[in-house]
């Protein structure tokens, strides 16, 4: 067997299939596809370069969107004194069991504990007591981006890690409306981001008082489908209320000469959107990356590259196509093209484009789409029109793919003995009526491991009955209900 026949045969692994065994099928696309790896400490993970890549486009397209609303970004301290814990006691209780304690340094035992943050409300409302002393100074617009450590007991590559990577935004408002104001806009960024970047489609609404973010007065969420049914929260907004800024005393002078606190928000998002894009577009052939995120838009891969002008010839299409779109070239001598066809497939890039020495003469190429397997032969002069066309058309083809499967995949029950059998039979989406009692949801988490995703806005909302599908008492307002990750 040659080296180039063994070197096919070690990349051509099967995967697990979803269908078999989804989580397995998941940790096999991370790995294989080189999004991530594990590293030597508990729960962390290694983002290798290709996923990181994709980390950097939605960064950067989310942070174009929070510039262009007037937020700035900055950067505050990961290690928080233990003294600050008693400004927000309830607050923290939710993240104690997850906190990482540093009590040392180098060899001296430290005077006062450190926490690593496992969110930063304490350190920037700190400085915001600081900074802000008149309405003059409001509305104080922060994000920054960065790490954050939770020391989670169950772990999985991007979905849940020990350490992981995000945004938080942080702002100051002289009114409850005007910080409302801004808990919806940026719910609204979150959507842009999930359905116009990643192309994933989302639910926005309320979660239920119990699901809240500890210290918000209201959480807001958007919730997607993956590919097998299970709900996964991709961003939260919250409007704080003035829980924080009492806390904190962030005062300000007022517009009347009096003192007032401040109302805040805060908001996130996290590398668990890229497990999301796996989930939602992956297949059992691999990735399938949504265009506007894609390390590599389109790969050039020649055929019989050995043969005369068929390199050059290729460099040369790479060059052209790289400056409007992310392109590279496989010219490794030492994998076929049909090896290499199977590691970008896996990889998920939106096109591949074959070029040889008979569509040198034909003054053509081949492009391949990831989404769909089409074989499209195009001409040199249409090329790049073609490519932005074809870009477009396979971000529009995943998200209606997803949303497709997401409303076959949507139940409106009434009846809470067919709920909890569909729940026991699958993983779905429920539109059902709820009467607002906690003591209801925790029973539906009980017999189902379902939980209240979201309460969908006024205009999203459907009166499918006049009572509760939990206990028959009179109902609210309508919920969805799922398992989620």
């Amino acid at each position: 067997m040659s080296k180039e026949q063994k070197n096919e045969q070690q990349f051509v692994k099967e995967i697990t299939s979803m269908e078999e065994n989804f989580p397995q099928w998941y940790t096999d696309i991370v790995l294989k596809a080189e999004m991530a790896d594990y590293s030597p400490v508990r729960g962390c993970m290694v983002i290798r370069p290709y996923g990181f890549a994709v980390w950097s486009h939605i960064q950067e397209a989310a942070d174009k969107r929070f510039k262009a609303t007037g937020h700035k970004n900055a950067y505050f301290p990961m290690l928080i004194p233990e003294h600050l814990l008693e400004k927000e006691a309830d607050h923290f209780e939710g993240f104690a069991p997850e906190v990482l304690w540093v009590t040392h340094g180098g060899d001296e035992e430290l005077p006062e504990r450190l926490f690593v943050r496992p969110t930063s409300e304490t350190i920037i409302n700190t400085m915001f007591a600081k900074w802000i002393t008149t309405y003059r100074d409001l509305p104080l617009l922060v994000n920054q981006w960065c790490n954050v450590i939770r020391w989670e007991k169950t772990t999985r590559p991007f979905l849940r890690t020990a350490e992981f990577l995000w945004q938080e935004g942080h702002t100051c408002h002289e009114t409850y409306d005007e910080a409302q104001k801004e808990t919806l806009q940026m719910l609204e960024i979150y959507r842009q981001v999930a359905e116009d970047e990643l192309a994933m489609p989302v639910l926005l609404g309320r979660k239920s008082p119990k699901e809240r973010f500890a210290g918000a007065d209201e959480t807001y969420t958007m919730e997607a489908m993956m590919h097998d049914g299970k709900a996964l929260q991709a961003g939260t907004s919250h409007n704080l209320g003035q829980n924080f800024s009492k806390m904190f005393d962030i005062e300000f002078q007022n517009r009347d000469g009096g003192i007032s606190n401040v109302w805040t928000t805060s908001w996130g998002i996290s590398t668990r959107l890229i497990g999301g894009i796996i989930m939602t577009h992956g297949d059992n052939r691999g990735l399938k990356m949504p265009p506007r995120v894609a390390p590599t838009q389109v790969i050039v891969i020649p055929v019989a590259q050995h043969k005369e002008e068929v390199l050059d010839k290729a460099y040369d299409i790479k060059e052209q196509l790289s400056s409007k779109f992310r392109a590279d070239i496989d010219a490794r001598d030492h994998y076929s093209p049909g090896w290499k066809f199977n590691e970008w497939e896996m990889k998920g890039v939106p096109l591949r484009l074959e070029i040889g020495p008979k569509d040198i003469e034909k003054e053509q190429v081949v492009l391949v789409r990831r989404d769909t397997h089409d074989k499209i032969f195009v001409p040199m002069a249409e090329l790049e029109d073609t490519v932005a066309r074809l870009l477009d058309e396979i971000h529009d083809n995943l998200f209606e793919m997803a949303k497709k499967r997401r409303e076959e995949n949507m139940h409106r029950v009434t009846d809470y003995e067919e709920f909890k059998k569909l729940m026991s039979e699958k993983n779905a989406f429920v539109k059902a009526m709820w009467c607002g009692d906690q003591d209801c949801e925790d029973q539906i988490k009980a017999d189902t491991a379902a939980t209240i995703r979201c309460l969908p806005f006024e205009h999203e909302q459907e009166k499918l009955s006049e009572t509760c599908l939990c206990c028959g008492k009179p109902a609210k307002t309508m919920v969805y209900v799922a398992k989620a990750y």
